[in-house]
């Protein structure tokens, strides 16, 4: 048990990122792969729609870890009219509201589905390394989220939260290959950047909140992501693996309201 929140037979072992740097390339058919994990992701989704439920699929890690390449190939088997993105970067705060507000008025109605590039644990996590919050007010914040995160799912809503975790050299790598890039070097973002030089930090307080936030109800998966494809499907079978356990497998019944076409009410 830890901080109250985990409880029937949830054991969460405590998350250390260092145990997901293997070097894993991916081995066989990309496309075809990712291909059929858009169908299912897709099917999912047409499950989702019809029966109302809720869904966010937040995607956290470091910068040029593959967050935006990830949400592309996701958006892609999604049907957008169901769909919304918010990119959540470390500026945006808003300090005449609780710190939680503005992602309240982001949150999926019935059938919907919103996707987090960044997320609130980013603000807490930069609040950490910079010294303005203290171990108590970390603390508190985790609650905050511990019990914002709950809400969401007594409500029904399906929260899947993801890491893209890369070695310290490869990010090193992949900001130096996009700084060379006259377009690309444009969407770096300094904050980022700043928060790589302290990535040390950085990791202590991530796995600091991954010890207190990884609950039940809403649960933490780490993904290799060192390797851009291996990274990618990894990801998105964790998607579909947590749809499918959330989603009703059979459409409504007969006894539900049916829209009959012209034809057939005249049939």
């Amino acid at each position: 048990m830890r901080r109250g929140y985990l409880c029937d037979n949830f054991v969460s072992v405590p998350i250390q990122l260092t145990h997901f740097e293997q070097n894993n390339p991916f081995v066989g058919d990309y496309e075809a792969t990712l291909a059929e994990l858009q169908r299912r992701i897709s099917r999912l989704q047409l499950a989702q729609v019809v029966h109302r439920r809720r869904t966010i699929i937040l995607v956290e890690g470091w910068e040029e870890a593959g967050r935006s390449a990830l949400l592309r190939r996701l958006s892609a088997a999604l049907d957008p009219c169901h769909v919304a993105t918010h990119c959540v970067r470390p500026r945006d705060e808003d300090e005449e509201r609780h710190w939680l507000a503005p992602f309240w008025a982001c949150l999926p109605t019935a059938g919907k589905t919103v996707m987090f590039n960044g997320s609130w644990y980013r603000l807490i996590a930069n609040r950490r390394v910079s010294d303005q919050v203290d171990d108590r007010g970390f603390s508190r914040a985790c609650d905050e989220i511990n019990e914002f995160e709950s809400q969401q799912h007594d409500h029904g809503t399906l929260i899947v939260k993801l890491f893209l975790h890369i070695r310290q050299e490869t990010q090193a790598e992949r900001l130096w290959e996009q700084g060379g890039d006259p377009w690309r070097r444009w969407l770096i973002d300094p904050a980022e950047v700043r928060a790589a030089e302290h990535r040390a930090e950085q990791q202590r307080a991530w796995e600091a909140m991954f010890a207190q936030t990884d609950t039940r109800w809403s649960p933490w998966k780490v993904i290799n992501a060192s390797d851009r494809r291996g990274g990618r499907i990894a990801a998105l079978e964790a998607i579909a693996g947590a749809l499918e356990k959330a989603m009703p497998v059979d459409p409504p019944g007969d006894h539900e309201k049916i829209v009959l076409f012209p034809q057939q009410r005249s049939a």
